[in-house]
């Protein structure tokens, strides 16, 4: 993400309404600077080497304005959030939920531990945290960024005292419930979005995807191909006891069957989602409407404790070019069409990249410090600096675009240039 020489004035003015949930005079100075060191050269961008970059600036003033200045990150959180609502915010914006690890040597850093890194592929010593994206076309914006503590942590209260875990935060809460938490108080604020993305790490929960669906969300999440799941037209019957008590309870009429069985039998269609930076984006991909097995569990004759059949929903397959096959659920409603329930699949990619930038371009992983409020802190200015990359790329968008128009509409009539 490139940016322009002028864009240090620009920063000030567009932090001006940050700036002002700051308050005091110092921490009105350390809040531009601290973001535009992220922003500008440098490999680095610990505060140390940070520091070394701007004469105006000491190194003690910026390691206190985040590790341990007394200010509240609430206020401008809320800015961010509703500068990304304005940005990209509405029906057709997604949120989605995700995580990315911050590989960290030793073990006094706040969360760090030997921990599954879905971005390496493997177990890391690492710090995860959850992340809330929000997207519109090709633009996201990060919202969120919560740390997740292992078990390791929970249960040294001394451990999370010493590293400043603030007393709400220390229960052991799964990266699902982190995730909840944030949506609800993403909504609470006003953000506008249509439907909310995750992959299997989070789709292949029940109670994750019935908590989206209790509180009246549209979702669409990856799944394991073993996900058990019903035909829609499955009926509950009371079966005919051959001997004893008669039955107190329906039963499905069919047995429930894993994900990638379901759809052996249903057609396979070659869908194009959107058009790429090499043409357009295409895979086979085939949708049934079934209903999930995560009901309430219940013995059903021989077979053991089974699910009963759950929400009717999409379930989806895609057969993608090199061969890897994926399997998806979604609640959007039965009428959608196969290629809005394939964007809507597809449009998870695009957290992925703002993981990447935050972390290549802006150093969301070269905080050294150790504490809870210093990563959060560090984490939000990240997510700050990155909104105002995609403030500036938005407008350029727009000039050029209108630029177009205007070189269009002044052109003699005629040929048009390019159409011979």
């Amino acid at each position: 993400m490139a940016v322009d020489a002028d864009w240090q004035s620009d920063l000030e003015r567009w932090l001006a309404p940050y700036l002002d949930a700051l308050g005091n005079k110092t921490r009105r100075r350390m809040c531009p600077a601290y973001i535009a060191g992220l922003i500008g050269p440098g490999d680095r961008k610990s505060i140390q080497p940070m520091a070394a970059r701007v004469d105006a600036i000491s190194y003690d003033r910026l390691h206190h304005f985040i590790g341990a200045g007394l200010w509240d990150s609430a206020p401008l959180e809320s800015t961010l959030w509703q500068q990304a609502d304005a940005l990209v915010g509405g029906e057709k914006a997604w949120l989605i939920i995700d995580d990315t690890a911050l590989p960290k040597k030793g073990n006094a850093s706040v969360g760090v531990a030997p921990q599954y890194a879905s971005a390496l592929g493997k177990n890391a010593n690492c710090q995860t945290l959850v992340s809330v994206t929000l997207a519109s076309g090709e633009v996201p914006l990060m919202l969120s960024l919560r740390l997740f503590l292992p078990e390791s942590w929970t249960s040294n209260e001394a451990r999370m005292i010493k590293a400043g875990v603030p007393e709400p935060f220390r229960q052991a809460r799964t990266k699902l419930e982190l995730a909840i938490e944030e949506i609800d108080r993403i909504a609470a604020a006003g953000v506008r979005f249509g439907c909310v993305l995750a992959d299997a790490g989070y789709g292949l929960s029940a109670p994750f995807r019935q908590a989206l669906s209790a509180r009246g969300l549209s979702w669409a999440v990856g799944i394991p191909r073993h996900q058990k799941v019903y035909p829609s037209d499955v009926q509950l019957i009371f079966p005919v006891a051959e001997r004893g008590r008669p039955r107190l309870r329906h039963v499905p009429d069919v047995k429930s069957v894993a994900a990638h069985v379901m759809l052996d039998s249903a057609k396979w269609r070659q869908v194009s989602w959107r058009r790429g930076t090499k043409g357009r984006l295409v895979a086979r991909f085939a949708v049934m409407r079934v209903r999930i097995a995560d009901g309430a569990p219940q013995r059903i004759g021989n077979a053991g404790a089974q699910h009963m059949p759950g929400e009717e929903v999409w379930l989806v397959g895609e057969h993608r070019s090199n061969g890897e096959r994926k399997y998806y659920l979604s609640n959007l409603p039965a009428e959608t069409s196969i290629k809005d329930v394939a964007s809507a699949i597809k449009a998870r990619w695009i957290c992925e990249q703002a993981h990447q930038q935050l972390k290549e371009e802006l150093g969301l992983d070269h905080f050294e410090g150790r504490s809870w409020t210093g990563l959060h802190r560090h984490a939000l200015m990240t997510m700050i600096a990155y909104a105002f990359l995609q403030t500036r790329r938005l407008a350029q968008a727009g000039r050029k675009k209108k630029n177009r128009r205007t070189t269009t509409s002044t052109q003699p009539s005629g040929d048009t240039p390019g159409h011979h």
